[in-house]
């Protein structure tokens, strides 16, 4: 498959699939930057150790920075898992294919879009795993559309995010009581004001490195499908990582501000510290699975479990746990909800075109 920006510029402009499929997939690219990338700098806001414009400004460049970097230095195994996923092929071979990836990114815009004007948090990393696997089910009319070994990595990833997140923001929370204790409080909060600025931005990086190698995969499979390619072999090249950068910091610097509010203040009310300790926490989550084994993990599971740890550290009253439990509700909807929008929407695709 030809990936040279040269040879991309020349198909899209000959190929009125591939067209589509490239600003459907760049629109789902700025939801997520719009709609997840929040989540990273929630607390910082919240504690006030940043004014949100210049926080949302800090993620979109640190969002650019994760998916170059980690796309450049390591293999990207969260691409690998994406693409193994589903099988999209049809009877009408690729164009079948292709309806049912556009469907997908379809229906992942419509259940993020829904989700963040109520200001729910739900995580796009799951929706485009819910999206993709629907569409896929639809387009082989049963679960042979879905790679299970691949799947079983989401249920991994899961399980992972939740007992680190939760375990780890516990004790680290604890521990920052212990060792601070008997400090004078107000230089204390200075530092950790500014110890939250680089943690934050550190949970946005990683924000970046996890869900860029996750969209540029479904970049490269509606290319590969529009050039009739195998969707197997790929490489992203640099050009699609800053492309990929770029827009995913345009959606960031559109704002997200009713995501920061759900995350960072009504889930539990939390000092510099805590906030700290969560966006270190989540973030070190976040690249690790990245990393080392290529699980596809979400930014908002993350980053609102790890809030649970630290401030149950405190008191279990800390946390607000009617808002955890809304946010866990809308977890739970996003694989069956947005499943079912991409199984619909590509029967309505398929029929239509």
């Amino acid at each position: 498959m030809d990936v040279s920006f040269s040879g991309f510029l020349s198909q899209l402009g000959s190929n009125p699939s591939l067209l589509i499929i490239v600003i459907i997939t760049l629109g789902v690219i700025i939801v997520n930057g719009w709609t997840d990338a929040p989540n990273a700098i929630a607390t910082c806001v919240t504690t006030r150790c940043m004014k949100a414009n210049s926080a949302i400004f800090m993620a979109a460049i640190c969002n650019f920075a994760g998916i170059i970097v980690m796309t450049l230095l390591f293999k990207p195994e969260v691409s690998y898992t994406v693409r193994d996923m589903v099988n999209f092929s049809g009877e009408n071979g690729n164009k079948d294919a292709l309806i049912a990836l556009c469907a997908a990114m379809v229906a992942i815009v419509t259940w993020a879009t829904a989700a963040w004007k109520f200001g729910i948090p739900t995580s796009e990393s799951h929706a485009l795993i819910a999206g993709l696997s629907g569409a896929a089910i639809a387009l082989q009319g049963g679960i042979g559309g879905i790679n299970g070994e691949q799947w079983i990595k989401v249920i991994y990833g899961l399980v992972f995010t939740t007992l680190f997140s939760f375990v780890l923001g516990y004790i680290s929370a604890k521990l920052l009581q212990f060792i601070c204790k008997n400090k004078d409080r107000r230089p204390t909060n200075r530092f950790f004001q500014k110890a939250q600025i680089a943690s934050a931005a550190l949970a946005a990086f990683a924000h970046g490195a996890q869900d860029g190698q996750k969209f540029m995969a479904v970049f490269l499979i509606g290319m590969a499908l529009s050039q009739n390619q195998d969707t197997t072999e790929f490489t992203a090249p640099i050009w699609l990582m800053i492309l990929c950068a770029v827009v995913m910091g345009i959606g960031t610097s559109m704002g997200g501000k009713k995501i920061i509010k759900s995350v960072g203040k009504d889930m539990a009310e939390l000092k510099p510290y805590q906030g700290f300790a969560s966006d270190f926490v989540a973030s070190t989550g976040l690249l690790l699975s990245s990393v080392f084994s290529g699980l596809p993990v979400s930014t908002t599971h993350a980053k609102t479990i790890s809030i649970m740890g630290v401030g149950a550290a405190k008191r279990a009253s800390s946390v607000n746990w009617g808002v955890v439990g809304e946010m866990v509700l809308a977890w739970l909807l996003t694989f069956p909800g947005c499943g079912l929008i991409a199984y619909l929407m590509t029967h309505l695709f398929m029929h239509i075109f």
